[in-house]
């Protein structure tokens, strides 16, 4: 494989504070920057080239405790190993912030642990394609706060 998570994770900036996201796998690759969900975007671009399923996973989590304590999407990859007959999400936003994605067919470790008892929840459902709220977020809204604050995270 040309690129793998963590090279996605190094080349790839998670920012998005003041210009518009990239959408589309080749948008970031092109810009050098993106959000998870962009991220994600790209991640499934390059696996499914090398012919390894991937699709689309998501997460409600809290965006930030202090400064935005509401739920937002965070976007993921699933992948199936086929020497394992198994789907593992994986998570290209990278490990910064607090963040701790790890690799790992035993145990997932995604970069931000499900807090129950806050509402956060994973999405158990792999989508082939990234879904119509996110598209329509990324493509909406001019930077980041724009796209939290007026994100419908249903899906």
């Amino acid at each position: 494989m040309p690129m793998n998570m963590s090279g996605i994770r190094l080349l790839i900036p998670l920012i998005f504070q003041k210009s518009k996201s990239p959408v589309l796998a080749s948008e970031v690759l092109k810009e050098k920057h993106g959000i998870c969900f962009a991220k994600s975007h790209l991640l499934a671009a390059l696996l499914r080239c090398q012919k390894i399923p991937s699709g689309f996973c998501y997460q409600r989590l809290i965006l930030d405790d202090v400064h935005y304590p509401y739920l937002v999407l965070h976007g993921l990859n699933g992948v199936y190993i086929q020497e394992f007959n198994q789907w593992i999400r994986l998570d290209a936003r990278g490990n910064e912030e607090g963040g701790n994605a790890q690799f790992s067919l035993n145990h997932e470790q995604l970069a931000f642990p499900v807090r129950k008892e806050l509402g956060e929840e994973n999405i158990p459902i792999i989508f082939a394609n990234p879904i119509d709220s996110v598209i329509n977020a990324l493509t909406s809204y001019k930077n980041r706060d724009e796209v939290w604050k007026n994100f419908p995270f249903n899906i």
